[in-house]
């Protein structure tokens, strides 16, 4: 089985090129959904984050107030790091297990949505990796599109490696500043040069 893992800058279109190859009939797991089923009402990470960060992060129905969380988060280092420490090490094993189950089902292929892959240090455990990215203008207004301010923007970009380092350092780079067919083209390229 080829293990394939996809990162890219915060709205440089990840989601999008996970959503063609599932298309495709590829298992995709996105850790961006087991870092939300990890932070669940009874689950052991939101105790941890309620022991570390307080319970005025969480709603009357038991649920983490996760844009409140991350006005924190991403506006002082030392406090996201802390957030990384509770979840990080359980989303690896999440993603370690998913990816364990897909060879023992026989799957040929997966694919894994890693959007700090690098910042968390884990390219040895993927066969390719690919990057999605687009122009830094584009990525503003997409960020935009979903409501942030310029300031979240910038503090969420600041977060991650530039865009340029992901690039250098994966085998792929799907380009997402054209229109939808166009990255479906690099991806149909990417999947017949497996």
């Amino acid at each position: 089985m080829k293990v394939l893992g996809l990162t890219g800058g915060v709205g440089m279109g990840k989601t999008t090129a996970a959503q063609m190859f599932m298309a495709a009939g590829i298992k995709v797991l996105d850790t961006d959904v087991l870092a939300r089923q990890l932070v669940e009402p009874g689950q052991p990470a939101l105790a941890e984050i309620i022991a570390c960060f307080g319970s005025a992060f969480i709603d009357s129905l038991g649920h983490l107030r996760r844009l409140d969380l991350a006005r924190i988060v991403f506006a002082d280092s030392g406090r996201r790091i802390q957030l990384e420490q509770i979840l990080h090490p359980r989303i690896r094993t999440a993603w370690q297990q998913q990816v364990f189950d897909w060879r023992t089902s026989g799957e040929l292929l997966g694919v894994v949505v890693i959007p700090l892959l690098f910042e968390t240090q884990v390219e040895s455990h993927f066969d390719r990796i690919l990057c999605a990215a687009c122009l830094p203008d584009s990525q503003q207004t997409r960020l935009a599109a979903r409501g942030w301010t310029a300031e979240q923007a910038s503090q969420r970009i600041a977060a991650q490696l530039p865009i340029e380092q992901k690039i250098t350092r994966s085998h792929h780079v799907i380009w997402t500043e054209g229109c939808l067919a166009s990255t479906s083209r690099q991806i149909e390229r990417i999947l017949g040069g497996l």
